[in-house]
């Protein structure tokens, strides 16, 4: 039964229960004692007291105060502090009047009009105060929530955005490396469709995960390296430097076949003789360190972190994993470029 009951009408009857408790113990420790019109008369004041602040806040429920100006909700505060304790002084007199106990004429005997609104007003400001400062905090609390719910469904949308963006990308320039063997090779031709078809499963695979660990995203990039070899052949060496541990560390999908990608499209194919692509992947103090590095030399704005998917790769790492991650290329010396990326470990 208790659980039925509603944290406002919890507030509603302890908040008046203990308005009637202060003035049982302030009327026994000045008085000695009080007589039954005394605790008569506070069940009646808590009686409308409850009445009138109920049906009030009914009132300004309905006309959305919480959408008022700030000067207005004062004027509305003053108001139901106001009207508060004229309904409890109206009500307090007319049960007065009907009945004419003894104990109504006795309690107003040495009491003006004034002298009992003034600690009436009191209460009902008191009472006001504390149902606006609760929902102002409510408000705010909810509000805050809102706002990490918004951030985080921006955050899945961005994520999805970039990865639907990736995968075209990426399949616009295996075609044309297909297209480009067709006529000279039908057989390697077909062995790169195999490899794509191998590429394209699992990317679809780990298309709905935020990250996917490094083993998995090295077997795509192996596949894709397959298919880049047929194009290239002896143009187009890879070395692998990998320490175990990483193999099972998270990675964004899809990002490290972006960096190779963007090697050897802005690298190893604008050298007539070809070059290398070295990946790494290490354990860095308190991060995971991928290191790819190849045969060239930046210049536009592909290799300077510019182009669509350098600038997906830092997007990416930032959405995951904000300042915590970082991504940098530069010549490492006259012959090579590297790019390095920094995730956090924890």
């Amino acid at each position: 039964m208790f659980k039925r009951i509603s944290r406002y009408w919890w507030c509603q009857i302890l908040g008046w229960t203990a308005y009637s408790v202060v003035n049982l113990f302030f009327a026994y420790s000045f008085a000695g004692s009080f007589g039954s019109y005394f605790l008569v008369n506070l069940l009646v004041i808590m009686f409308f007291g409850m009445l009138a602040t109920h049906l009030l806040r009914s009132i300004i429920k309905r006309l959305n105060w919480f959408q008022y100006s700030f000067e207005s909700q004062m004027l509305l505060f003053f108001a139901l502090t106001v009207s508060s304790g004229v309904i409890i002084y109206v009500g307090n007199t007319i049960a007065g009047n009907l009945y004419r106990y003894s104990w109504q004429q006795r309690a107003l005997t040495d009491q003006t009009t004034l002298t009992f609104l003034l600690p009436i007003f009191l209460i009902t400001s008191i009472w006001w105060l504390i149902y606006f400062v609760w929902h102002y905090i409510e408000r705010s609390r909810n509000s805050q929530v809102d706002k990490l719910k918004l951030e985080s469904t921006v955050k899945e949308l961005e994520l999805k955005t970039i990865k639907s963006q990736l995968n075209p990308h990426f399949i616009f320039n295996a075609l044309n490396s297909i297209r480009a063997l067709v006529d000279e090779n039908p057989q390697r031709a077909r062995t790169a469709i195999t490899e794509l078809s191998n590429i394209l499963r699992s990317s679809m695979q780990v298309e709905k995960a935020e990250t996917v660990n490094l083993e998995n995203e090295l077997d795509i990039v192996k596949d894709y390296l397959a298919l880049e070899n047929i194009r290239f052949e002896e143009r187009l060496r890879v070395q692998y430097d990998i320490d175990p541990e990483t193999l099972e560390l998270p990675i964004p999908p899809m990002m490290l076949q972006t960096l190779v990608e963007n090697a050897i499209k802005h690298g190893i194919s604008r050298t007539v003789s070809g070059g290398t692509v070295i990946i790494g992947s290490h354990v860095r103090d308190t991060h995971h360190e991928i290191t790819i590095e190849n045969t060239g030399q930046i210049g536009g704005a592909a290799t300077t972190g510019h182009g669509f998917g350098l600038q997906s790769t830092k997007q990416r790492l930032s959405l995951l994993y904000g300042n915590k991650a970082s991504f940098n290329i530069y010549n490492k010396n006259e012959e090579t470029v590297e790019a390095i990326v920094l995730m956090p470990l924890f």
